[in-house]
């Protein structure tokens, strides 16, 4: 369990405080960066005076749960779970997290057998409704796989709606991804995604602050957001109103420095209102995986050019394109008059008209020149003449 560069006693002493404080708990951070995990944990079993920066009654009420911490328990637990426990300073500790500040992890109870230092280095968060829409659940896992495929692994929070969409969408694609709990993480949450979250952690990770057996509260579920959002290299939002907590998480990375995405859906939805939002500040607009990594991946790695389809037309020479743009609509023209719409003089323009008849775009009536029927019912329909 001991990792390299952290002493027993330190690992053992965050054990404790994952049991006392409240996941993000700055003040907590304050004074294990300032004194160590080691005193403070003195100090919470009632070793000396109250710690600074709390009331009485807060610090009334950590001593309280203090006296019921079990380390060594939780430690044996996490192993009969195949859990381990991941300090700052362990080799597997992802260094994105120290960007916390005094709101970084005490340490992170891991399930699961890859490296989540190495699998955050290439990570994307992929969050949203859990009352998502059926275009959002599509939207989700399409993009969880597309990113799977590229060699991203997706992370998310393992619940209803997008996050398991997204986490089905990478394992279908046969990828990585990550679940991020507000809860012990060998006691999976919610229930109904058991099944879901026993799979992900046989072929990815399952991470959570909160020692094994712990409940998950609507506190918890918000300060998770910050993990996620500081874990990964970027966080595309796919669907949220406006009071979504996939918001929280967005917005954390913003504040992080770390790319934001959205996701649009229709104007009439009340479930793309958080997302419009964010796409009308500093988020970006992406449709695909191929944008998201565009965004988030290393120079080189751009997405394909948008365009719509090829025309023949479009494959004409410019000067071609010119006079057949010259030709009136609905009656015969003189190659006069199509030579000074063109942009040419009479000989090129003739020369560009019998190019055309031989490609379909024109015939020819007497001493003028008309577009094919063929070549004016394409053309009203945005297409080429063959």
């Amino acid at each position: 369990m001991t990792g390299v560069g952290e002493p027993a006693g330190e690992r053992l002493a965050r054990a404790f405080l994952t049991r006392v404080l409240e996941p993000g708990d700055e003040a907590g951070g304050t004074w294990v960066r300032e004194r160590g995990a080691e005193e403070v944990v003195r100090r919470l079993r009632g070793d000396g005076d109250a710690l600074p920066g709390v009331t009485g009654r807060r610090w009334a009420g950590l001593l309280a749960r203090a006296a019921r911490a079990e380390p060594e328990r939780d430690l044996a637990v996490a192993r009969e779970a195949g859990v381990r426990f991941v300090c700052p300073g362990d080799v597997e500790w992802p260094g994105p997290l120290d960007d916390l500040g005094d709101a970084r992890p005490l340490g992170l109870w891991v399930r699961g057998r890859p490296s989540l230092r190495m699998w955050a280095l290439r990570s994307v968060a992929v969050v949203g409704a859990r009352a998502c829409t059926e275009y959002g659940a599509h939207m989700a896992a399409t993009l969880a796989a597309g990113l799977a495929e590229r060699g991203w692994v997706v992370v998310s929070g393992g619940a209803y709606g997008v996050d398991g969409a997204a986490h089905r969408g990478a394992l279908a694609a046969g990828g990585a991804t990550v679940a991020v709990l507000a809860c012990g993480v060998d006691r999976p949450y919610p229930r109904g995604h058991t099944e879901l979250i026993n799979r992900i952690a046989d072929q990815g990770l399952v991470v959570g602050e909160l020692p094994p057996g712990d409940h998950p509260t609507q506190s918890r579920f918000v300060l998770r957001n910050r993990v996620i959002a500081a874990l990964t290299c970027g966080t595309v939002v796919v669907e949220a109103a406006y009071r979504s907590g996939s918001l929280v998480t967005a917005r954390a990375a913003q504040r992080l420095g770390r790319h934001t995405m959205g996701v649009p859906g229709p104007a009439t939805s009340g479930l793309s209102s958080g997302v419009h939002e964010l796409l009308r500040g500093e988020a970006v607009l992406v449709t695909d995986a191929a944008e998201v990594v565009e965004l988030v991946g290393d120079i080189g790695e751009l997405a394909p050019e948008r365009r719509g389809p090829v025309l023949p037309r479009d494959l004409l020479e410019p000067d071609a394109r010119r006079v057949l743009a010259a030709l009136p609509g609905r009656r015969a023209a003189a190659v006069d008059e199509i030579a000074r719409e063109g942009g040419t003089t009479k000989d090129d323009a003739i020369a560009r008209l019998y190019e055309l008849r031989a490609l379909g775009y024109v015939e020819r009536h007497g001493d003028d020149w008309k577009l094919t029927r063929q070549a004016m019912a394409s053309l009203r329909a945005g297409r080429g003449p063959c």
